[in-house]
């Protein structure tokens, strides 16, 4: 027993000053992403924001591109909220990907019946099979570009709902501004429990590689789209190569975000959480593949950065947890030989899970609209993304490693 405690105090002796460092870096690290959560709150702008009081707009053919796979129980409120659409001059392309539910039934009610008893046109496209090579949704957007006819592409989902007014805004905000592509973040729908604690933390990490303030900086070669919304002009699109240039993609409106950017062309992302709603996990089993198809993609590109993504998560979500009752044991047994010391330790660790609690916090309430109790939850939404990052790395090099929309990808 007494050697089991000597141990201990041992290796905390050798490795304080280590632990100091972590320490310090997790507590700046929060402290960075709390300022730059408030500051990407408060500047990015609204979807309706700085729009001219008269402009003379001539309402550009839109060209809605929907693709669909086995999404029966979303297709029709989706397509509801589209056709409700104050904008004067639009088609919807509804793209079948090979569903085997009612899916390509409830298109064609659509496109049969609709059609004929408002101005909008719906056109049914029947992707077929996927060609090798080609991700589902890559192949079927490509084959709703190829029946479009308009000046403007707007892609979305199928999950994905609409207030009226949301393309009017997001066309006139392109115009005005002269955009080639505007891209609205969404009110996130989370249904289960674990893709609501999840949320704030996968939201606040990505703010360090993927802000919307980067993406929105010329100079920044940071560039994305929401695929549940982005409009995008047709010279911009068929300039990096429509999505035949990212056919093989898992992340696609990642990577044609970012080949937008890379190209020269503009992109805005804004908020739009007013105006459109989103599902991006439907279950925690949802959640954890789309993790995996996050990290997997990456982990193929470059490992050592996957690696590094996987082991910061561990220390920035779970170190502090760890070295909170060793913080408070030694605190108490030492008495007054290291007071000093593991008061600094206790007071970094403590400080360090506030700013990740009040982080949590802020995303929960002004950027995903969810209850902030959800906040508190952190240890059990930490352990998950972990998990299933490290998962991701262990099994990158298996066939049919990842599983999305019903089917499954090998990653080359």
């Amino acid at each position: 027993m007494m050697v089991a405690y000597y141990t201990y105090y041992l290796f905390f002796d050798v490795f304080f000053i280590p632990f100091i460092i972590i320490q310090c870096i997790i507590f700046f690290t929060w402290l960075y992403l709390l300022i730059y959560s408030i500051k990407s709150i408060k500047y990015v702008p609204q979807l309706n924001q700085h729009l001219p009081k008269t402009f003379d707009i001539h309402f550009p053919l839109v060209s809605i591109i929907l693709p669909s796979r086995n999404e029966e129980k979303y297709i029709e409120k989706c397509l509801d909220s589209i056709l409700k659409q104050d904008y004067p001059n639009f088609e919807i392309i509804a793209i079948n990907d090979s569903s085997i539910d009612k899916t390509e039934e409830l298109i064609k009610k659509y496109s049969n019946s609709i059609s004929k008893i408002t101005n909008c046109e719906i056109i049914y496209v029947d992707a077929g099979p996927k060609p090798e090579g080609w991700t589902g949704k890559n192949w079927a957007c490509y084959q709703g570009y190829l029946q479009s006819s308009g000046d403007l592409f707007l892609f979305t989902d199928a999950d994905t709902t609409q207030n009226s007014s949301t393309i009017s805004l997001a066309v006139t905000h392109l115009l005005s501004e002269k955009l080639d592509s505007i891209t609205a973040i969404p009110k996130i729908l989370a249904n289960d429990f674990w893709t609501k604690i999840t949320l704030p933390i996968l939201w606040t990490l990505s703010l360090a590689r993927f802000s919307a303030l980067k993406a929105n900086n010329p100079k920044s070669k940071v560039g994305y789209f929401f695929g549940s919304f982005f409009i995008i002009t047709r010279k911009a699109y068929e300039a990096v190569g429509t999505h035949k240039s990212v056919k093989e993609e898992i992340v696609e409106d990642g990577e044609l975000g970012r080949k937008v950017k890379e190209q020269g062309f503009s992109l805005r992302v804004v908020h739009g959480e007013e105006y459109i709603r989103a599902v991006w996990a439907r279950d925690s089993s949802t959640l954890w593949h789309g993790l995996r198809r996050l990290v997997i993609p990456l982990y193929k590109k470059e490992k050592i950065k996957a690696c590094m993504m996987a082991f910061t998560t561990f220390v920035l979500l779970l170190f502090p947890l760890i070295m909170l009752p060793f913080s408070i044991l030694n605190l108490i047994n030492d008495g007054q030989i290291y007071v000093i010391n593991n008061q600094i330790m206790l007071f970094l660790t403590i400080i360090s899970i506030l700013l990740l609690v009040i982080t949590s916090v802020l995303q929960l309430k002004y950027a995903l609209f969810q209850n902030p109790l959800y906040s508190i939850a952190f240890p059990l939404s930490g352990s998950f993304v972990f998990a299933a990052f490290l998962s991701s790395i262990i099994s990158a090099n298996q066939k049919d490693v990842v599983s999305w929309q019903g089917r499954k990808y090998s990653i080359r």
